[in-house]
C-alpha cells in the first residue's frame, strides 16, 4: 500500500521530528551541532521556511517551523540531510543511514498550541536530565527566546511577539511561560502528535482539517458500525376494509 502525503499546509505552524535510526546518536561533538545547525539555517532560508523553534537532542532533532508553500518543509529537510549525513558519516568514520526514515510532520493548531509547542520543545533536554533547567542546555532556541543570546536561524511567531511591547517584556513572559512547565494532558497530546503526526489541536480544530484537505483526520469510532433497522412490515387489512 502506498504511503501517504503528508499533511503540510502553508503559512501553517508545524512540529518536525527526525531520529536517529535504531535510535542511535545523531550528534557527537560540538562540531556535528554546529555544522547541522549551519545547514538548517542555510536552507529553511532557502526554501522559504521560517523555523520559530529546535532542539537538538542526541538522538533527535525537533523543529517548530511554518514553510511558505507545500513543498518548503520536506525540501528544507531532505537537503540538511543530504548535507549532514555524509559529512557525518565521513567524519566519524562510518557509512550506511544515519536518520530512521521519513520524518513526521504535524499541523500545530497556532492560536491555542504554538507556544506550548515551542515550549515543549525546549523543555525536552530538561524531561531527559540532560540540563537542570532549559538555558543549561546549549542546543536549542530557548537561549534566544529568554533573552541570553540571538540566534539568526529563529523568526519569531507573532504570538511570541505578542508577548508585549518590548524586548524585556517578551523575554520575560516567555521565561515565565516556560517555568511554568506542562500538565500531563499537554504533554501527551505533543508527544501523541510528533509519535503518530498527528495535528496538534481541539477536535474542532481537527474537524476543519478535515474539510479543508478532505483527508480523515479525526481517529474513526472504535466498534462495528450500528446495523440498520430492518424495514417494518405493515400487516394486511382485514378483508371487507
Amino acid at each position: 500500500m502506498a504511503r501517504q502525503p503528508r499533511l503540510i499546509l502553508p503559512n501553517q505552524p508545524h512540529l518536525v521530528i527526525q531520529r536517529g535510526n535504531d535510535n542511535q546518536h545523531i550528534f557527537r561533538d560540538e562540531e556535528d551541532h554546529e555544522r547541522f545547525l549551519g545547514w538548517l539555517k542555510e536552507c529553511a532560508r532557502f526554501y522559504k521556511v521560517a523555523v520559530h523553534a529546535y532542539v537538538l537532542m542526541p538522538s533527535h532533532v525537533i523543529v517548530l517551523a511554518t514553510p511558505a508553500d507545500e513543498d518548503g518543509l520536506a525540501l528544507m529537510m531532505q537537503k540538511v540531510g543530504r548535507y549532514y549525513v555524509p559529512w557525518f558519516n565521513n567524519k566519524h568514520g562510518r557509512s550506511g543511514t544515519l536518520f530512521q526514515g521519513r520524518f513526521r510532520t504535524a499541523i500545530v493548531d497556532a492560536v491555542h498550541y504554538m507556544l506550548a509547542c515551542s515550549r515543549h520543545i525546549e523543555l525536552a533536554p530538561v524531561r531527559a536530565q540532560l540540563a537542570a533547567g532549559a538555558l543549561d542546555y546549549r542546543w536549542s532556541s530557548y537561549a534566544h527566546h529568554a533573552g541570553a543570546r540571538s540566534d539568526a536561524l529563529i523568526t519569531d511567531h507573532m504570538l511570541y511577539w505578542g508577548l508585549g511591547n518590548t524586548p524585556f517584556q517578551r523575554e520575560a513572559a516567555y521565561t515565565a511561560l516556560v517555568e511554568q512547565g506542562q500538565n500531563s494532558e499537554e504533554l501527551t497530546l505533543i508527544d501523541t502528535a510528533l509519535a503518530k503526526g498527528a495535528p496538534v489541536g481541539s477536535r474542532a480544530f481537527m474537524a476543519e482539517l478535515e474539510k479543508k484537505t478532505q483527508r480523515r483526520i479525526l481517529p474513526a469510532k472504535r466498534g462495528r458500525p450500528a446495523k440498520a433497522a430492518a424495514p417494518v412490515e405493515c400487516a394486511a387489512p382485514p378483508r371487507g376494509v
